[in-house]
């Protein structure tokens, strides 16, 4: 087994985020049997159950360490860096990061794509993939953190200030 999580341990999926282990699990396949994580996603309303064997290829993390959630909400606080490209392009761009699962990478989205009240309107799909990434990262900052996702968002909030 690549890795040792055990029941009750928060994960993070690159696809859907933060998830809790409830249960490990033996599965007959094809005549093999494996041996599976069974994932729960509260937030999607989803359970995934993922090889134990190919955890980490499949992006299967530990929730981030200290250092790197500081790394995070410093990121936060630097200057949006936005392209000259295709919206579509950028958008294909933040759309990876956010599904990398990186809690680095997903920062850099809220970043990029905040608007703090004083700047222009966002377009839809802009919208929607900043409520994305800041909704991502919060869940992982409110997991590691122990607190609730409303709580992480204000501290995301209170980070993307300091940038303004």
């Amino acid at each position: 087994m690549d890795y040792d999580f055990r029941i009750g341990d928060h994960v993070v999926y690159p696809a859907h985020g933060v998830g809790r282990v409830i249960g490990v699990e033996e599965q007959d396949v094809v005549g093999l049997t494996l041996e599976l994580y069974v994932i729960t996603f509260d937030h999607e309303k989803m359970t995934l159950r993922v090889p134990t064997k190919k955890a980490k290829t499949a992006g299967l993390r530990a929730l981030a360490e200290g250092n790197v959630v500081s790394q995070a909400l410093t990121t936060l606080k630097g200057r949006a860096r936005v392209k000259r490209t295709m919206w579509s392009r950028r958008a294909q761009e933040y759309e990876a990061k956010i599904n990398s699962g990186d809690l680095i990478s997903i920062a850099e989205v809220v970043r990029d794509l905040h608007r703090s009240e004083s700047q222009p309107e966002q377009s839809y799909s802009e919208r929607q993939l900043y409520e994305s990434a800041l909704d991502r990262m919060a869940r992982e900052v409110a997991a590691i953190e122990r607190i609730d996702r409303e709580a992480a968002i204000s501290l995301l909030h209170k980070s993307l200030q300091k940038a303004a």
